[in-house]
């Protein structure tokens, strides 16, 4: 029978376990700033319920690189985060900031279910999903009850189901294109919502870096997200449906960074990299030629973008190795 010491851990767990060991240690810096400056009652246990996840998952995640004899990474610790520093974002941008991640948090953790082989790993990622979906309710609610969640729109119920009759049905390129589809404006509106979460972050970090090159890309990212906006917006105006709720002004006038520039940039390239996943998944499930190339277009700005934040982190000594494969050549030169 299989034991979590019979087996070595497979690559793809080696990168889901450190990748996850990354993203919690950043989070617990977040979340323990967030708890020093939260003030409403409401808001703030879903923050002590989130840090109290993240420090559990990051014990489990020590104890299973223990075991296996694996350098524990260096993540993120109490000198990237200046609990004093004053308030950078508002109560409410807090809360819908927290729904965004744990859609991520979710998200990666179904693949990170369903790529493990080893039971125990299997045992981890299956409790972390159930904790996830808890705090993604619980987060859910306490907007709702604030009534500041912005509900996707609405359409109406179709009379009969029905089949596609004409070619133009994938066209879009010209006058009389056809209304979205409901998982076209699914997908839209899932990726307006994290464009307006990462650039009200972008705003803030810009306000706080320290560096002059990390708060040039922050507002470089707001340039970028702002334009993404716009575009995924007028998409939604042209069907006459409504696009979501903005956060700028829930952007503090602090110049004090609560975070160490290495954090804010790990931050802003974690979010840059799952947009262009969701990105590809909206894209993929579109059926009008014109919202394809709008995809694709917004994918290759973002892939840029990405790619330079990734210079930037690497020029200053903070990019973390990600565990990988031998290299044959160098050891036979050995």
């Amino acid at each position: 029978m299989e034991t979590q010491h019979s087996i070595r851990l497979t690559s793809t767990e080696i990168a889901n376990l450190w990748t996850n060991y990354m993203n919690d240690t950043m989070a617990i810096c977040v979340i323990k700033y967030v708890l020093e400056k939260v003030e409403d009652s409401e808001i703030k246990p879903v923050f002590e319920y989130a840090l109290e996840l993240s420090q559990s998952h990051v014990k489990t995640l020590t104890g299973i690189f223990n075991e296996e004899h694996f350098p524990i990474p260096y993540g993120f610790t109490d000198e990237d985060v200046d609990l004093s520093a004053p308030r950078l974002f508002s109560d409410t941008y807090w809360l819908f900031y927290m729904l965004e991640m744990t859609i991520h948090g979710l998200a990666g953790y179904s693949v990170s279910l369903t790529t493990s082989s080893r039971s125990d790993i299997r045992d981890f990622y299956t409790q972390c999903n159930a904790q996830s979906t808890e705090l993604y309710n619980k987060t859910m609610s306490v907007l709702l009850s604030k009534g500041i969640y912005s509900r996707p729109p609405y359409i109406s119920t179709p009379k009969k189901a029905d089949f596609v009759h004409k070619q133009s049905f994938l066209s879009g390129w010209f006058q009389g294109r056809r209304p979205l589809n409901a998982i076209e404006i699914s997908n839209i509106f899932f990726n307006l919502k994290k464009d307006i979460a990462s650039r009200a972050l972008q705003i803030g970090f810009s306000q706080v870096a320290k560096s002059k090159e990390v708060r040039k890309y922050m507002v470089r990212g707001q340039e970028m997200t702002y334009k993404h906006i716009n575009v995924f917006s007028s998409i939604l105006h042209e069907s006459d449906l409504p696009s979501p709720k903005h956060w700028d002004s829930e952007v503090t006038n602090s110049t004090v960074p609560p975070f160490s520039d290495k954090l804010m940039m790990f931050h802003s390239i974690v979010l840059v990299n799952a947009a262009i996943g969701f990105y590809g998944a909206g894209m993929a499930v579109c059926m009008r030629r014109d919202l394809i190339t709008q995809y694709q277009r917004v994918i290759t700005e973002t892939q840029q973008y990405a790619e330079d934040g990734a210079n930037i982190m690497i020029s200053h000594g903070w990019m973390e190795q990600t565990p990988q494969a031998d290299d044959r050549v160098e050891l036979a030169k050995d």
